[in-house]
């Protein structure tokens, strides 16, 4: 159940983004509080701000295991994402602070991810942040599925 990514997008933008928002009505309470806040922002999914992460490029993805215990047998999985913005003056970086699993997907990487073209949050059955990124050159390049506790947004100016 996809809302705002390329297919709902591109055969009905404005219905897709109404159904976004009425999805987010109904599940609001469910959505971790920084997923929530970059969700309800004014800026996170409008390209002319240079936070949204619309078009920016990919620059690190860095999976760390966390450890403790007398034998560093207790882990856990953190992902993070380094973008430079689409205007070229910002850094994005996307971190996940517990990450429960992931699907990457990436079928033309041979020159990069391209652009990151569409993503959406939407909550899983058992209570997770789901996040759905897409990677877009002149075709679909990469598709990322990351359920997590939730996400941590940070910015620095270039």
């Amino acid at each position: 159940m996809a809302f705002i990514l390329s297919d709902e997008r591109d055969a009905d933008p404005v219905g897709a983004f109404d159904r976004y928002r009425a999805y987010m009505d109904r599940e609001e309470a469910r959505f971790p509080a920084r997923a929530l806040s970059l969700i309800k922002s004014d800026w996170y999914f409008n390209p002319e701000d240079h936070r949204c992460p619309h078009d920016a490029w990919l620059e690190v993805a860095t999976m760390r295991e966390p450890a403790s215990g007398a034998r560093h047998e207790i882990r856990h999985l953190t992902f993070s994402i380094e973008l430079l913005g689409a205007y070229h003056d910002l850094r994005l970086r996307l971190s996940y602070p517990r990450v429960f699993g992931y699907q990457f997907l990436g079928d033309a990487v041979a020159q990069g991810h391209s652009d990151w073209r569409y993503d959406e949050f939407r909550v899983s059955n058992n209570g997770h942040l789901l996040h759905e990124i897409e990677w877009w050159g002149h075709e679909a390049t990469s598709r990322w599925l990351i359920e997590a506790d939730d996400v941590v947004f940070e910015v620095e100016t270039l």
